[in-house]
């Protein structure tokens, strides 16, 4: 029976994840998810003693600190949650000679290439969360060799907050949206990604390193706006606008398509 511990459960990406168990209810493996009130990751102790009582064959961690505008003013918290985090996890799992799935993020690139970013591309992060995630994904490479790090972007789900349920809420309130139309990236549904990780589990994919995963779509926030509300019956009109109307503490990348 191999194991498979699931940080973050109750994320977007750790229900989509229990979805997908629930559904197939696989019998040669048994699905730890723990929440943050279960197992802080941050606490080097409590992860220790975590891995001390439990023999874990795959840890998936789906935990992280997601706030992008807000690690502006919590460079510690996000990078508490995000790298150091990872680290813990990475130096058990090295000891258990386990897998660690660290998913994170494009905005680990500065958006300036315009041309699809490959994996093996050159990152430059231009804001406190994608500064965390890659120091996250050093540490998943560094310290564990069978670490897979998974890229992904602008993910999405019916699961808590994101552009999706953020984008309905609004639109069952308001009649008019102004939406950013200059920032390019691939939406990804999260049931997607976690179908994707569930299949790399149970092949037992030993590819290890880095890889992308996002959706096939490129487009901007207005076109995902535009798409949201066509497929769910609103009339709402949407307007595009510059990121230079609509200003955030934390810089975005301009070109976040990931191949």
């Amino acid at each position: 029976m191999k194991k498979v511990l699931v940080t973050g459960a109750n994320g977007q990406l750790g229900k989509c994840l229990q979805d997908i168990v629930n559904q197939f209810q696989p019998t040669h493996y048994q699905f730890l998810f723990l929440n943050r009130s279960e197992l802080d990751i941050s606490n080097k102790e409590l992860v220790e003693s975590f891995f001390f009582s439990n023999k874990i064959d795959f840890c998936v961690n789906c935990a992280a600190y997601t706030a992008v505008d807000l690690a502006e003013t919590e460079a510690e918290a996000a990078f508490k949650a995000n790298a150091d985090a990872v680290k813990y996890l990475a130096e058990e799992c090295a000891e258990q000679e386990a897998t660690l799935i660290q998913i994170s993020t494009d905005y680990v690139f500065d958006g300036e290439k315009k041309q699809p970013y490959l994996p093996e591309d050159l990152t430059n992060p231009i804001n406190v969360y994608g500064k965390s995630k890659l120091e996250g994904e050093r540490w998943a490479l560094g310290l564990n060799p069978k670490s897979i790090v998974i890229r992904t972007s602008w993910v999405y789900s019916p699961y808590g907050k994101n552009f999706y349920t953020t984008m309905l809420r609004l639109m069952a309130e308001r009649d008019e949206l102004n939406i950013v139309s200059d920032q390019i990236g691939k939406p990804t549904d999260a049931r997607d990604l976690a179908q994707y990780i569930y299949d790399l589990i149970l092949s037992q994919d030993s590819h290890y390193g880095i890889r992308n995963f996002s959706g096939n779509e490129v487009m901007s926030w207005y076109d995902f706006a535009k798409k949201i509300a066509n497929e769910n019956g609103f009339s709402t009109k949407i307007n595009p606008i510059p990121t230079s109307q609509y200003p955030t503490p934390a810089k975005r990348p301009m070109w976040s398509v990931l191949k």
